[in-house]
């Protein structure tokens, strides 16, 4: 796997992991 790839990847979990945790918390800003 190229950085590049591995970099995307990573990118993309992170994504992932970011909307699960705003779609199950409650939004309070």
């Amino acid at each position: 796997m190229t950085p590049d790839s591995v970099l995307g990847l990573l990118v993309s979990v992170a994504l992932l992991l970011y909307l699960l945790y705003t779609l199950l918390r409650p939004e309070k800003f």
